[in-house]
């Protein structure tokens, strides 16, 4: 077992004993957008971290498969929602562990939804390792893709961690992404990089950054602060001009912080809706990658997604 490999199953590790908890019985399905009659109040804080676990675990069987919902290449887009929806998911992850919640609630509400996975080799569990200026030239061809096949003109970008953050809006500024994107919606996004609660930059203090970046792939190196691919792509603003943005962020992040960096600065032509979970549900302690199955979070993005038949987001829907 080589370093990388190493590293990445001591991250799997953790994940899954972290989440190793059953959701409580009084949770929502992972699958259904919360009512009015559910309180996401009752939800316990890692109920979200638990259910991200276990797909993560069902993802090993098949690194490459979709979430529920998504890459249906048949579908195509209604007058209601004319634009496809891509699901772009966070390092060492995959798009079935990350989008097994949002993905299903998305086309139930009447989206066509696409899901890929980059930033490492086929058959690898751990995903979106590489570089992330390499990981957008992925994230462009299948965008590419989704709009020969749908015909639609433009797509939304609904991104977690890296893939709502640094990744995205690096497609957006320099692979042409900005004229064939009409929203970037970025979920707990890694917008101006991450101390990682001090441990990155510990690592960089004792120069071992690079031996760290090995083991985990360069896109850990390229979300800290201060990183090259944050410097380049903060020159100029944090927007491209005709894209709108959403961020939706919850202050009990602890993996890209501090929380604040997450928020971006509207632009010319490109404004921006800066979301904080808590304000929603202050009771919803969704962490880092437990927001990945928040119903808050999902109303949130519905929202951001279809602004004309916005609801109220609360703990009760």
């Amino acid at each position: 077992m080589n370093l990388r490999h190493a590293a990445a199953v001591l991250v799997g590790s953790a994940l899954i004993a972290v989440g190793a908890a059953a959701p409580s019985s009084s949770s929502p399905s992972i699958h259904s957008v919360p009512s009015r009659s559910a309180d996401t109040s009752a939800l316990f804080p890692n109920s979200g971290l638990a259910q991200f676990a276990a797909a993560f675990t069902r993802s090993q069987a098949a690194p490459e498969m979709a979430p529920p919902g998504a890459n249906d290449w048949a579908c195509r887009p209604s007058a209601a929602h004319p634009r496809p929806v891509v699901l772009i998911h966070g390092t060492w992850a995959n798009a079935h562990a990350n989008w097994s919640g949002l993905s299903p609630v998305l086309k139930k509400a009447g989206y066509c939804v696409y899901a890929l996975n980059f930033g490492a080799p086929v058959g690898d569990v751990f995903k979106a390792r590489g570089d992330v200026p390499e990981s957008a030239k992925e994230v462009a061809t299948f965008v590419d893709k989704v709009l020969d096949t749908t015909g639609a003109r433009q797509v939304d970008l609904v991104g977690h961690s890296q893939g709502g953050g640094l990744l995205p809006r690096w497609y957006l500024k320099f692979e042409g992404g900005a004229a064939k994107t009409h929203r970037l919606v970025g979920v707990a996004p890694s917008n101006h990089g991450t101390t990682a609660s001090g441990m990155a930059s510990l690592a960089k203090s004792l120069r071992v950054l690079d031996t760290t970046a090995r083991m985990a792939g360069p896109a850990a190196k390229d979300q800290t602060v201060g990183s090259d691919v944050n410097t380049r792509l903060d020159v100029g603003g944090d927007t491209v001009p005709g894209v709108r943005y959403t961020t939706v962020v919850t202050r009990t992040d602890e993996v890209v912080t501090p929380y604040r960096q997450q928020y971006l600065v509207a632009g010319p032509d490109a404004p921006v809706d800066n979301l904080t979970l808590q304000d929603a549900c202050p009771t919803d302690l969704s962490a880092h990658l437990g927001i990945a199955y928040s119903p808050v979070m999902y109303l949130l993005v519905l929202n951001a997604l279809d602004p004309e038949g916005a609801r109220t987001a609360t703990c009760l829907g």
